[in-house]
C-alpha cells in the first residue's frame, strides 16, 4: 500500500492539474474569462458552472395544457375516418356527431348495426361501443388506455416543442417537467419572463389552405379571420394542403420591396405536394394560416416546385424572427394557458451566491483547522487533498455543464465536511497500529489496507442515496444529488490517492522512525 507506480503517480498529478485548470474559469474575472473564450484553442478550459434559477434569476412558468381541445380534435379525426369507412362499406347513416371523447353514429337501418360495429373494431379495438335503445345509434368512446395514451403523448410533445423553442433562445439548462395530468412547469435561468411567455405560449400551427368561394360557404369549408383585420373573414377548405410539420427550415429575411418576410423550406414530401397543388390550382388564391388566422392570401401565379417560399404579412423584424423561431421548433399539439408565473430577480440570486460562498468558506476553514490541529503534518496533507477535492468538484461540474442551484451549494458544503472522513478513519487506524508497537511504515501500510473496506462501504451507501434522489427528484433536489454524487467520487479519490501520494513521498524523503500524527 505504500508503493505507488510511476504510471499511477502520473495519473494522479494529471487529474490534479485537470481540477486546477478547469476550475480557473469559475474564479477569474469576466474580462479574463472572455479572453479565454476568444483566444484559447479547442480543449482548453473555458466553460463555467451554469447557475440555476435561484442563483442567476430567471422565469418560472406553469402552463395548463388544454387537453379537452385535443380530445375534440381526436373526435373530429374519428368522425372523418368513420365517414370514409361507412361510405366504403356502403353503410347508410343519418348523421355523425361528436360526443365527449368519442363519436355518435346514427344509422338509417338497424340491420346494418353489426356491419358498423365490425368497421369500428377494425379502426381501433380500444374504442368502446354502446348501442342506443333505438337500435340505430352507436356511441363510440375512447377507453381509459386510449385516453391515457393521448394525454401522455400530448404532454410529451408539448415538453419537446417547448424545449426546442427555449433552446433557440440560447437559455442554458432549462427545467421543463410535467406536473400532474395536464400541467407543464418551465424554469429558465437568465430568461425574461415576458419574452419566454410570448414565445412558449403560442401554438404556432401553420397551414396552407386553398381559398373557397367567398359568396357561398359549403360544408367542407371553414371561415377564418384575417390577422390584420379580424372583422374580415375568408372561406377556406377545411383540410390544409401543406401543414407545418412539412417545414424543413425557416429564417427571417427581406423581399425585393424591403419588407420583412419569413423564408421557408419544405421537406421532400412537402415540396412534392406543394408542387402538385400549385400546378393544379394555378391562378387561384391560397391562404397562409397561422393559429387559425389568415396571415396573407396570395394568388398562385405559377407552379411552385422548388420547395421554397416566403410568408409575408407586414411583420416587424422582431415578429419575423419570432415566427421563424416558432416554425423551426414546431407547433404545439395543444393550446396552453399560464396558471402561475414568477420571476426571480438577479439580486436575490446574487445574495444566494454570496451566502453560499460564505457558508462554503466557513466550512472549508473549519475543516482545515480541525484536521491540522488533530493530526499535525498528516492533517496538513489531508487539507491539501481537500483543496484539490473542491477544485475537482468545480472542474467536473464545469465540464458537464451542470446547473448549480442553492441546494447544490448545500451539497458541496456537505461534501467538504464529509471529504475528510476517509482520512480520519485512516489516520486513526495508523495511530492505533503505531501505539500497538508497529513501525512507522508498517503502521501506515496497515492503516490504509484495513480502513479501505469501511471507507468503500460508507461512500457507496451515500452514493446510492444520491442516485435515488437524482432519479426520483426534480429541479433543486437533482441539483443537490448531482453535487453530492460528484463530491463523493472526488472525495474518495482525494483521500485515497492524493493524500496517500503525499504520505509516500514523505516516507521516501524522511525515512521516519516516529509518526507526527
Amino acid at each position: 500500500m505504500i508503493q505507488i507506480s510511476r504510471f499511477k503517480v502520473f495519473l494522479i498529478l494529471l487529474v490534479c492539474l485537470y481540477g486546477v485548470f478547469y476550475t480557473l474559469p469559475n474564479v477569474v474575472g469576466s474580462e479574463t474569462r472572455q479572453w479565454m473564450v476568444d483566444h484559447l484553442p479547442y480543449g482548453f478550459p473555458k466553460q463555467t458552472v451554469n447557475l440555476g434559477l435561484d442563483l442567476r434569476g430567471g422565469a418560472h412558468l406553469v402552463y395548463q395544457v388544454d387537453l379537452d381541445k385535443v380530445f375534440v380534435d381526436r373526435s373530429d379525426m374519428l368522425q372523418q375516418d368513420f365517414r370514409t369507412q361507412l361510405r366504403e362499406d356502403k353503410v347508410p347513416y343519418d348523421r355523425l356527431q361528436n360526443i365527449d371523447k368519442g363519436v355518435r353514429i346514427v344509422l338509417k337501418d338497424a340491420a346494418d348495426i353489426d356491419k358498423a360495429k365490425a368497421m369500428i373494431r377494425r379502426s381501433d379495438r380500444r374504442l368502446v361501443i354502446t348501442t342506443g335503445a333505438d337500435g340505430v345509434t352507436l356511441d363510440v368512446t375512447m377507453d381509459s388506455s386510449y385516453i391515457k395514451e393521448v394525454q401522455d403523448q400530448t404532454i410529451a410533445q408539448v415538453i419537446e416543442v417547448v424545449r426546442r423553442r427555449i433552446d433557440e433562445l440560447g437559455t442554458t439548462e432549462p427545467m421543463i417537467a410535467r406536473q400532474g395530468t395536464s400541467r407543464v412547469i418551465i424554469q429558465a435561468p437568465g430568461a425574461n419572463a415576458s419574452e419566454l411567455r410570448r414565445l412558449v405560449g403560442r401554438t404556432a400551427k401553420l397551414g396552407f389552405y386553398l381559398v373557397s368561394d367567398q359568396t357561398h360557404r359549403t360544408a367542407g369549408d371553414i371561415s377564418l379571420p384575417m390577422a390584420d383585420n379580424e372583422t374580415h373573414r375568408i372561406n377556406v377548405k377545411r383540410r390544409a394542403m401543406i401543414t407545418g410539420d412539412m417545414l424543413d427550415g425557416a429564417q427571417p429575411s427581406f423581399n425585393q420591396n424591403g419588407q420583412t418576410v419569413v423564408d421557408f423550406r419544405l421537406n421532400a414530401a412537402g415540396a412534392r405536394k406543394f408542387c402538385d397543388v400549385t400546378r393544379n390550382h394555378t391562378g387561384e388564391p391560397f391562404a397562409i394560416v397561422l393559429d387559425q388566422k389568415v396571415i396573407s392570401a396570395p394568388r398562385i401565379n405559377e407552379p411552385i416546385c422548388g420547395g421554397r417560399g416566403q410568408i409575408s404579412g407586414g411583420f416587424t423584424v422582431q415578429e419575423a424572427s419570432d415566427l421563424a423561431l416558432l416554425l423551426r421548433a414546431g407547433a404545439l399539439p395543444a393550446d396552453m394557458e399560464v396558471v402561475e408565473e414568477r420571476s426571480v430577480g438577479p439580486s436575490l440570486g446574487a445574495d444566494s451566491i454570496a451566502s453560499g460562498k460564505e457558508a462554503s468558506l466557513i466550512a472549508l476553514v473549519l475543516v482545515l483547522v480541525f484536521m491540522a490541529g488533530s493530526y499535525g503534518l498528516f492533517g496538513l496533507m489531508a487539507d491539501v487533498a481537500l483543496l484539490f477535492n473542491v477544485a475537482l468538484i468545480m472542474a467536473i461540474l464545469s465540464s458537464l455543464q451542470a446547473t448549480l442551484t442553492l441546494p447544490g451549494i448545500a451539497g458541496i458544503v456537505l461534501t467538504i465536511g464529509m471529504a475528510v472522513d476517509a482520512n480520519v478513519l485512516i489516520f486513526e487506524r495508523i495511530r492505533e497500529e503505531f501505539k500497538a508497537g508497529r513501525s512507522a511504515i508498517s503502521s501506515i501500510d496497515a492503516g490504509y489496507s484495513r480502513a479501505m473496506t469501511t471507507i468503500i462501504d460508507a461512500n457507496l451507501t451515500t452514493l446510492i442515496a444520491g442516485l435515488i434522489l437524482f432519479m426520483v427528484g426534480t429541479g433543486p433536489v437533482k441539483g443537490f444529488a448531482v453535487t453530492l454524487g460528484v463530491g463523493i467520487i472526488t472525495s474518495y479519490f482525494s483521500a485515497i490517492m492524493i493524500t496517500r501520494l503525499m504520505v509516500v513521498w514523505w516516507l521516501q524523503y524522511k525515512r521516519p522512525t516516529d509518526l507526527p500524527i
